[in-house]
Order: structure tokens, then sequence, then C-alpha cells
């Protein structure tokens, strides 16, 4: 059967599925990309997938290197499909072919074609004067008639077909509405506006940029218009599914009282911990009182200098009202710092993505590094 042949004909090709020359263009496309950055935009989507109001900067950089880094290795196998199909360009069906293992994720990428149809059709739906008329419009279902073709073209048990029909409730995308809906209860409306831009940011609302990111210029094979919607589509499930593990590693990593647990903990987490634990203990002891030196002594104050003290307070009013200003600088200073403190302990860290990384990477069992066809460095795709 053709599935079959492909399949071959990609082991064939090569011990892994990406050859040394693919392996050193991917290494130049992401170092051409580092001129281009999505920091910015990571950093608004993760607040509003379930971080903090301000990702930190280097918890971004790290997912967009992840991202990157998938995308890219994405390409070229999109790529060595194309070719072995005598293709010039990446199409969506390389980018099915590629996702048909993971049924879940597969089915997640056909409703999202068949919104982007329902999207177009919309549009075009508004300025039209005979809207009824749907027989014009039945070129819009390109994307959902594309992938519904090729899959029926490799189906042989009709597994796939039945993808396209079904309506069972996307489990995953149902935890993140809940979450979200979570996050949304105590916000005022101005947070609330910023919430819902961050929402609105994707991939493929900067084409150009995206394009420019994955460095699709320097690749023999191009994806055309079809292939980087759903490129831009995958980029940000990735985005999402990562933080999505990045809770769940929070949450674990969270001190729990009573939890019988709580002492298998990672060891890469405890050392993070007990590197930040020692510095706040060493900021601790030099403003303990011990490390203090004392108060000059005075003598004692006689009653006429204490009048005088107390006369100069009443007849200029600004010293106690410099003194009282200067108080309250210092507590607003203490309170913006423990807000910038906790928002920085409530958000997601470097190594909670490492961690959520090595576990959705680790494979139990004796096949376990035969258990995915698709691996690079040690790394499972995360997309499909």
């Amino acid at each position: 059967m053709r599935i079959t042949t492909m399949s071959a004909k990609m082991s064939n090709s090569s011990a892994s599925p990406m050859t040394a020359s693919s392996s050193s263009s991917a290494t130049a496309g992401r170092a051409s990309g580092k001129a281009t950055s999505f920091i910015p935009e990571l950093q608004s989507m993760m607040f509003a997938l379930g971080d903090s109001r301000r990702p930190l900067h280097e918890t971004a950089a790290l997912v967009e290197d992840i991202v990157h880094t998938q995308l890219i290795n994405l390409l070229h196998q999109a790529a060595e499909v194309a070719l072995l199909r005598g293709a010039r360009v990446i199409s969506p069906e390389d980018i099915i072919f590629l996702m048909r293992k993971d049924k879940k994720k597969l089915r997640r990428l056909i409703r999202y074609m068949q919104y982007r149809d329902y999207k177009s059709k919309i549009l075009k739906t508004i300025d039209d004067e005979d809207p009824l008329d749907t027989d014009k419009y039945s070129s819009v279902n390109k994307r959902q008639r594309v992938a519904q073709d090729f899959l029926s073209s490799i189906d042989q048990t009709g597994e796939f077909l039945s993808l396209v029909e079904e309506e069972e409730v996307d489990d995953v995308k149902q935890e993140r509405l809940e979450r979200m809906e979570k996050m949304t209860r105590n916000m005022d409306s101005s947070q609330y506006s910023d919430f819902c831009e961050s929402r609105q940011l994707s991939f493929s609302k900067k084409a150009s940029k995206f394009r420019e990111w994955l460095d699709c210029s320097s690749l023999d094979v191009k994806p055309n218009a079809m292939s980087m919607e759903i490129l831009s589509y995958l980029a940000y499930e990735t985005v999402a599914q990562v933080v999505d593990l990045a809770l769940l590693v929070k949450q674990d990593m969270t001190p729990k009282t009573g939890d019988p647990f709580q002492h298998a903990i990672s060891a890469t987490f405890i050392q993070y911990s007990n590197s930040s634990a020692e510095a706040s203990s060493t900021k601790k002891e030099s403003d303990s009182p011990e490390n203090t030196p004392p108060s000059t002594p005075g003598g004692p104050q006689t009653a006429g200098h204490q009048g005088r003290m107390h006369s100069m307070a009443q007849g200029n009013g600004g010293f106690t009202q410099d003194g009282n200003s200067k108080i309250k600088q210092r507590k607003r200073k203490k309170s913006t710092a423990a807000c910038g403190a906790e928002a920085q302990s409530s958000a997601i860290q470097p190594t909670h993505i490492r961690e959520a990384i090595r576990r959705y990477s680790h494979k139990i069992g004796p096949l376990s590094p035969f258990s995915s066809s698709y691996r690079r460095n040690a790394m499972t795709f995360l997309a499909c």
C-alpha cells in the first residue's frame, strides 16, 4: 500500500529520518533565525495559556528554542516526504503523513482546518449580495477536502476518515478553557483586556516574520501557503503543550504538607531550590540584628532639650511630614519589591520547562529506544 511504501522508503533512506545534511541545515536555520525573535509574543501567549502576568524572559527564550528546534526538524521531515512523493513543495499531505501516528493531534489539526475553511467562508459572505447561494462557496472548503482526500488514500481500516466526522470533546482543550476561566475570575477590566489581547496572538498573524524565523528561504523544498498555516498552528500548539506540561511539573514540585512523596522530586529542581534558598538565607543573615552594628549611645536628654525639640517639631510641620513621606516611600518600595518577587515566584521557571521535556521524552521499557520513529537528540516531537 501507499503508506507502507512511503514508510519503507523513509526507513531505507537513512538510519535516522534526518540525514547529516538536514541536521547541519537545521543548525544553520537556528543560527540565522536568531535575528528574528518571538520572545515578546511568546510571553503574551504563555500568559494566556496559564502562566503568570509577566512570564520570565529566560523561560520564554527556552520555549522559543524548543519550538524552533521542533519545527525545523518537522520541516526537514516533511521535505523528505515531499521528495519521496516527487513533489516540488511541502504540502499539507506531507505534514498529515507525519502526524498519522497520533490520532488525537491529527483530529485536532483536522478541526483546525475545518475552522479555517469556515472562517474563510464567513469572511466571503460578509460583503456578498447573495449569501444564500452556497454553490459558489464549494471551493472554500479546500483545506478540509485536501485532508480528507489524502486520508482516504492512505486509510486501510477507516480509522482516519472517522476522525473527520468525530465530534468528541477534546479533553486537553476543555482543560485549557477551564484554566483560563479560573484565571479571569478575579481580573478587573484592564487585566481582562490584556488577557484577551494575549489570547488573540498567534504565529499566523505574523506570517512573514514566522517564515523568516523558520528560514524557509534556505530550504530546497519550500512549504506552500497552506502548509505555513499548519506550521503556525503546530507552533502555537507546541507552546500550549509545553505550558501544560510545565504547569503540571510546577504543581508537582510545590511543597505540600503531609505529602509522603515529597522527597521524590527531581534532582535538578532540588539543586535549583537549594541554590535559591542559600542565596535568600545569605541575604537574611546579612540583614539580621546580629550583623547590624549597635547604635551610637547618646547622653540623657534634659527636660529643656526635649522641650526645644518638641517646639521645633510643632513650629516646623515639614520636619514630621518629611519623616512620614520617607517612611511611606520605604514601605512603597518594599511592597513593590514583594509584589515583583511574588510574581516571579508564581511564574514558570526554566527548570519546570526542562523537567517537563525530560518527563515527556522519558520512555519506560526494554524497547523504549525504539518506541518513537521520529526522535531528535533524545527529544520526542511535541507537535506530532
